[in-house]
């Protein structure tokens, strides 16, 4: 075909060209037509999910307000010998937070006696930690450390602002 349209005059591959353009056009269109309808079914999708978190959301934060999920302070006064990783860490607005410094290999909670810090990676740490008379916290704030999954925010919260829920065994 390279040969063919060489021979061709400048006013014959324009013609070509409109005439390939004229077939495109309807095309073009219906594809324009099916993007939009893509999106519009894509937007319900997107406000089901957000409605659908946010029910969530206010389920999980009356929950918390009703007392079904302890808090880290009274996971650690109850003395359990589990992972920190077996739960799910919420702040009391709902948000989901993760225990420790961001970039961390695994969540931990820090203690001190006012003067040492110690950090406990699991409940039986911070039941052992707790029961010595340590605090959660730094010396001079006392808190928990946590963080925003996937990112490097971080923050000192009371630590009656800080729930803990199971995990669920299906999620990785």
């Amino acid at each position: 075909m390279p040969d063919e349209l060489a021979n061709l005059d400048a006013a014959e591959l324009e013609r070509r060209i409109a005439a390939l353009r004229d077939q495109m056009r309807p095309l073009e269109q219906q594809l324009a037509g099916l993007r939009g309808e893509r999106d519009v079914l894509q937007t319900e999708l997107r406000r089901r999910e957000r409605s659908s978190h946010r029910a969530g959301r206010a389920d999980l934060k009356a929950a918390m307000r009703e007392g079904r999920f302890p808090s880290v302070a009274d996971l650690v006064a109850a003395g359990e010998s589990a992972s920190l990783d077996r739960f799910v860490y919420n702040l009391k607005t709902g948000g989901e937070v993760q225990l420790g410094y961001p970039g961390a290999r695994a969540q931990s909670l820090t203690f001190t006696d006012g003067v040492n810090v110690a950090q406990a990676t699991d409940l039986a740490q911070a039941g052992r930690l707790y029961l010595a008379g340590w605090e959660l916290g730094s010396p001079g704030r006392s808190g928990v450390r946590v963080h925003f999954p996937g990112t490097r925010q971080e923050r000192l919260v009371p630590t009656d602002e800080v729930f803990a829920r199971p995990a669920d065994r299906n999620e990785g």
